[in-house]
């Protein structure tokens, strides 16, 4: 009984209700969006960046090659020589390198020039087809084909530099041999093929004859031929030090550590996180002062309610149990909206975020510690809210209230 009472005494005063619920929902959407970000956000550059102890590129911003090398989330800096980066490649400290040659993209996904060594690098495997053995073949991101319907056998013309709308190297087709399996990994937005498709494709002769000399020039080295960046595992934890010294003072490249520049990442990410939760927070600190003023207020309206509520048998722990009940479902169904809006508003990010960095994040995760402890702050609002008017309707007094009436 109790309960449907402050159900219906919630609404007594629809305008104030609905204030106090928009500024909850609001706090709450932010907050939410905001842990669930950071989480996913954070989850996905670790996990790209496994196994990557250092990112050999041409000189200029570390960050700038550890985004657009590992992330595929920007412009690299320039090109390397691939002669140059064989030498470092083979070092004994070396345990595993993966060479990248950017050029194009198809309807704004990336081909990156690889090696088979990519795929065992991220441990993908193939949901259908095999991997790229000749020149123009691709293997497909799970993410890929699933959106734009590519399919084995499926050929495709690749378009210059990063930008959808640049020009079409119509003179060679891709054809799709494979498919990756879904990984949750920047590969699922990549379409893989060999070195040697990018190079080709991006020579000013394409007769019959330049490309046989182009693959006997191949075979005899890479001399004259360039790539992107190569990410290296080394053995040992001096050489991932030393390089990062070594190599951009004695070549022309630099060694960057995804792990520095990732953690300077988040530190900065961090720190605007931190000050949107401090808003949202101050948001919903404003929406417990509404509810406060609208308890207090409407508590003067109601003394008569109260008094006969006690004549016919209610108690006073019940009288202010009705009061902190009014707020509890007040905080309750902001919460449950915020948590809603929340999660529609970060699909529009992640839509956004896919078409831009190919990054998509997952609106149905729920942190259940993190949002579970965001309840109980929201709750407490609510409670210490309604503790002053509750008192008060606590220590009603009967006989003066009726006398006064």
């Amino acid at each position: 009984m109790i309960g449907r009472i402050a159900w219906k005494n919630t609404w007594y005063k629809p305008l104030n209700t609905f204030l106090s619920i928009i500024l909850l929902t609001a706090s709450v959407s932010i907050i939410s969006i905001l842990i669930l970000l950071q989480k996913q956000f954070e989850e996905k550059f670790s996990s790209s960046m496994d196994n990557i102890d250092l990112v050999l590129g041409a000189k200029g911003s570390p960050l700038q090659l550890i985004l657009s090398s590992v992330y595929q989330m920007d412009a690299p800096p320039g090109n390397i020589s691939y002669a140059d980066a064989e030498v470092w490649m083979n070092k004994p400290a070396v345990e595993s390198a993966v060479p990248l040659a950017y050029g194009d993209n198809y309807l704004g996904y990336k081909i990156v020039g690889t090696t088979d060594t990519y795929l065992r690098h991220f441990k993908l495997t193939l949901r259908e087809g095999k991997t790229f053995s000749s020149d123009f073949e691709v293997v497909v991101g799970a993410g890929i084909a699933d959106k734009i319907g590519l399919k084995i056998g499926d050929t495709f013309f690749g378009t210059h530099g990063d930008a959808e709308e640049g020009e079409v190297h119509d003179h060679h087709a891709y054809k799709v041999v494979g498919i990756l399996s879904p990984s949750g990994k920047i590969a699922d937005q990549l379409i893989l093929s060999n070195i040697e498709s990018v190079w080709h494709m991006h020579e000013h002769e394409h007769t019959e004859e330049s490309d046989a000399l182009g693959h006997a020039a191949d075979g005899a080295g890479h001399e004259g031929k360039e790539i992107t960046a190569v990410l290296l595992k080394l053995r040992n934890n001096m050489a991932k030090v030393m390089w990062q010294r070594v190599i951009p003072q004695n070549t022309e490249m630099q060694a960057a550590s995804p792990i520095l520049e990732i953690n300077r990442l988040f530190a900065l990410f961090g720190v605007g996180i931190t000050a949107l939760k401090y808003l949202a927070y101050g948001i919903m600190l404003i929406s417990g002062i509404s509810i406060f003023v609208a308890l207090y207020n409407t508590l003067k309206e109601r003394k008569y309610e109260f008094a006969l509520l006690r004549i016919t048998g209610a108690s006073k722990i019940q009288l202010l149990w009705l009061v902190l009940l009014e707020s509890i479902f007040l905080c309750s169904t902001g919460f449950i909206l915020g948590i809603i809006f929340g999660r529609i508003g970060l699909y529009f990010i992640s839509v956004s975020s896919q078409e831009e960095f190919k990054m998509a994040f997952n609106p149905f995760d729920f942190l259940w510690k993190e949002e579970g402890s965001l309840l109980l702050a929201t709750l407490l609002v609510g409670i210490v809210a309604a503790v002053i008017p509750a008192l008060k309707a606590y220590s009603l007094n009967i006989s003066k209230t009726l006398a006064d009436a």
